[in-house]
C-alpha cells in the first residue's frame, strides 16, 4: 500500500514540471482557431461591407442599379438615405440606398 502512496506523489511532482508545457498547449490552440475564424470569416466580411458602403456612396443620378429585390432601375433621385429609382417609363419607387447590390455599366437596361 505505501508502495502506490509514493509513485502517486511522484507522479504528481512530474505532472507539475510538464506543467508549463501543458498552460502553452492549451494557450495555443484557442489562439490559432481565433486566427483562422479571423481570416477566414471576420476579415473577409469586413471587406465586403467596405466595399458595399463605398459603392452605395458613389451612386449618383443615372446610375443603373439592381436592388436586393432583384429589380433593375436607373436612379433618378438621391434623397439622403434614400433614392428614387425609375423602373420603366411609368414607374417610379423609393428604396434605400443601402439595398442596392450592384451598380451596372450605363446603357445595360436598353440591352436587356
Amino acid at each position: 500500500m505505501s508502495l502506490f502512496i509514493q509513485s502517486a506523489h511522484a507522479a504528481e511532482a512530474a505532472g507539475d514540471a510538464a506543467g508549463g508545457a501543458s498552460l502553452f498547449g492549451q494557450l495555443l490552440l484557442p489562439v490559432a482557431f481565433f486566427a483562422i475564424f479571423y481570416f477566414l470569416v471576420i476579415r473577409p466580411q469586413s471587406k465586403r461591407t467596405k466595399e458595399h458602403r463605398a459603392m452605395v456612396s458613389s451612386l449618383t443620378v443615372g446610375s443603373e442599379v439592381i436592388f436586393a429585390g432583384g429589380l433593375m432601375g436607373r436612379i433618378k433621385q438621391i434623397e439622403g438615405d434614400y433614392a428614387v429609382v425609375s423602373l420603366n417609363n411609368n414607374t417610379d419607387v423609393k428604396v434605400q440606398r443601402a439595398s442596392v447590390i450592384s451598380v451596372l455599366p450605363a446603357g445595360t437596361i436598353e440591352s436587356v
